[in-house]
């Protein structure tokens, strides 16, 4: 089967999200292709896919190397998501399906019963379904495809969220959901906007990885899958 630039881009991107690349790593079209067994052709798609998403940054003699957004750039992530987010799930309140509906509230029990059990390792990926299936109720594809991403990168630039909260988190989502399915847009932006607020905090409490990696200056390593040399600083 052959795979396409865009697979490529996803995977990718997941590993820049969850640090198998870390900031400042450079991404070598030969490292690429062997690590996902394609040519080079469908990984310099994706490259340049990735450098107009922002995770990916291409140097004069250094090439494409992932990028270390400032603590600043970070911080603001975190400002537009207070934004966008409240405005998506108001959207959803109004404009969602029965069948996202039932996959809302089956995300939520599920997530209550893994947060009450102490399964936490299951939450991430729960918590990537909920947001994405609640940005996609708003109706308005651009606006979940913005929502995605933003997600995508507050996981890539903070790494994991303690899951300090995980109980109450997924009780806070289930109040969103019921407020959707009443069509209550109002309440459903106030419950998404103190979600927010309650989530942020505790990211401002964390110091973006990039920002904490930001000095350092890693030697070269060696993966199964190549070389990985970092950046140097343009």
């Amino acid at each position: 089967m052959r795979i396409s630039a865009h697979m490529v881009c996803s995977a990718v991107r997941d590993d820049i999200v969850f640090g198998v690349f870390p900031p400042g790593a450079r991404l070598t079209e030969e490292l690429l292709a062997r690590r996902y067994g394609v040519s080079r052709v469908p990984v310099r798609e994706a490259l340049r896919t990735l450098e107009s998403e922002g995770f990916v940054v291409s140097r004069r003699h250094a090439g494409a190397c992932v990028a270390r957004p400032t603590e600043q750039e970070a911080a603001d992530l975190l400002d537009i998501r207070a934004l966008l987010e409240p405005l998506g799930t108001a959207r959803a309140a109004r404009r969602r399906t029965e069948a996202q509906l039932r996959v809302l509230r089956g995300l939520v029990r599920l997530g209550l019963q893994r947060a009450e059990s102490g399964r936490l390792s299951d939450l991430r990926a729960l918590e990537d379904w909920y947001h994405e299936t609640l940005a996609r109720a708003s109706g308005s594809p651009s606006l979940a495809s913005l929502l995605t991403q933003l997600r995508r990168k507050i996981t890539w630039v903070y790494a994991a969220e303690p899951p300090l909260r995980a109980v109450a988190v997924w009780r806070e989502h289930g109040a969103v959901v019921d407020a959707v399915a009443r069509g209550d847009a109002e309440r459903a932006r106030a419950l998404a906007s103190e979600h927010v607020e309650r989530s942020v905090a505790v990211r401002r409490e964390q110091r973006p990885v990039a920002a904490r990696d930001s000095r350092r200056k890693g030697p070269v390593r060696r993966t199964k899958h190549g070389v990985n040399t970092p950046c140097e600083n343009p």
